[in-house]
């Protein structure tokens, strides 16, 4: 439970994520974020903060303490939560649950990402099995000493990457953001915050490698990555840069330096192989390098019985702390909309969607590499545009760069359906329906696009 207002203060200031909900106000429909927490690994729900991190405070009269206690009681099987006031802000303390999984109103919720998602009981079920009930992320670091392994400069970037200052203490900052178990740092805050990976999982390492020719028959040069997990991120993406073709483009400005294949593309690529790898695999993941194509492969194939053409549509994150962890630091976004994202990039460069093969023990990603010999990175840009720019990058030339990933992509479906709801947005951009209406509200301001009718009936046009 919250101690302090500094301890409520650093929570409200690291936005929602795996761990923790904001709700301006008390609603019973909060059941189903105590339950997918529940089924997660516990967290926090915080009523009377709004979603951009502003208290608008709420009274806990014994009628909300009363009623939120009846809920978790209700559910299957029943559960118990701890409920406070602190600063005009109701706290629910949410645990881990012991009986997972828990369902309310016969639904089960699970959490993904910032959001919490309903599921059916064969999918939770599948999802528990098959991911051993505990994942590798939430379970307690048996390798990992205070003393000899914690790496402060790791720790100081993760703070500064989620926007945080604070008084707190090492271990109370652990603690919020539910990565202690009794005293013992879990996998999730090893991973990030330790001097060398392979001290917490044997394989925990990015190993990359250059050939010569389409095979793997002549090695050029390798190199392994073994530290802490944004570092690896870091200096295995810097690797493969370094070893990819270059041009200079002339925007009107300074000359800008592009990469043969997008830059964006790859660094989503690899955070997904970081974010979603099997831990508990001897394997590690491997970056190849060669002459027709870069691949990327990570230990671990689609959880449950997820097939490659569900990752289109939603997601199980293998690793949900540690995801909403990479959340927090902005280097993941949504659930679910990575290669959808991915493929609109290499779109951009005219090049075939990169061809993806899951078993069930590993997941691979190849980008064909293009040949400069024949059309440059520039000529190929200047040809995409000459086709047609999709929406949403038409209007954010004519506002400037003021418009998100998250708003371009709902122009882009409110142009191919005009009567999408909220609900479809969200599930297809992968964020919750409260910030669809906050990016909607934002766009209508913008007088990019406007309702046409009531809202039920009505529908949504974009103003070309």
């Amino acid at each position: 439970m919250i101690k302090d207002k500094e301890e409520l203060d650093f929570l409200i200031q690291q936005g929602e994520g795996y761990n923790l909900e904001f709700k301006e106000s008390y609603n019973p429909s909060v059941a189903r974020e105590i339950c997918a927490m529940a089924n997660a690994t516990g967290g926090k729900i915080l009523i009377g903060v709004t979603d951009d991190g502003k208290v608008k405070p709420v009274e806990l009269n014994n009628k909300i303490r009363s009623e939120i206690q009846d809920l978790v009681r209700n559910f299957d099987p029943d559960f118990a939560v701890d409920v406070c006031e602190l600063s005009g802000v109701i706290v629910i303390d949410v645990p881990e649950g012991k009986k997972k999984p828990y369902s309310t109103s016969g639904k089960f919720y699970m959490r993904q990402g910032a959001n919490s998602q309903q599921l059916s009981r064969d999918e939770i079920k599948n999802l528990f099995i098959s991911e051993r009930l505990i994942h590798f992320d939430e379970a307690p670091s048996q390798n990992f000493s205070f003393g000899s392994d914690f790496n402060e400069d790791a720790y100081g970037s993760f703070l500064s990457k989620i926007g945080v200052t604070t008084k707190l203490s090492r271990e109370d900052i652990l603690k919020n953001l539910e990565l202690l178990s009794g005293g013992t740092i879990k996998n999730a805050g090893a991973l990030l915050f330790c001097k060398k990976a392979t001290n917490i999982s044997r394989n925990a390492t990015i190993v990359c490698a250059l050939f010569m020719g389409k095979t793997k028959t002549k090695v050029i040069d390798t190199k392994e990555f073994d530290a802490d997990l944004l570092s690896n991120y870091t200096g295995a993406f810097d690797y493969l840069r370094s070893k990819l073709n270059t041009e200079y483009i002339m925007t009107g400005g300074p000359r800008e330096e592009v990469l043969e294949l997008p830059e964006k593309a790859l660094r989503e690529a690899l955070l997904n192989a970081v974010a979603h790898r099997d831990y508990f695999s001897n394997a590690n993941i491997q970056i190849s390098i060669f002459t027709d194509r870069v691949v990327i492969d990570n230990p671990g194939g689609l959880v449950g019985k997820m097939k490659v053409e569900d990752l289109y549509k939603k997601s199980y994150p293998r690793n949900n702390l540690l995801f909403g962890l990479m959340q927090r630091m902005e280097l993941v976004e949504k659930i679910g909309s990575g290669l959808m994202r991915i493929n609109e990039m290499m779109d951009e460069y005219l090049l075939p969607h990169p061809v993806i093969e899951a078993t069930d023990v590993y997941f691979g990603i190849s980008f064909e590499r293009p040949d400069l010999q024949k059309m440059s990175v520039e000529q190929r840009m200047k040809k995409y545009k000459e086709v047609g720019e999709r929406v949403g990058e038409r209007v954010g030339e004519r506002v400037g760069d003021n418009l998100t990933d998250n708003q371009r992509k709902i122009i882009d479906l409110i142009d191919k359906n005009r009567y999408t709801s909220i609900v479809d947005l969200a599930k297809e951009v992968g964020i919750a329906e409260k910030n669809i209406e906050n990016n909607l509200a934002k766009l209508k301001e913008k007088g990019i696009i406007r309702r046409i009718g009531p809202d039920k009936g009505g529908y949504w046009e974009v103003i070309k």
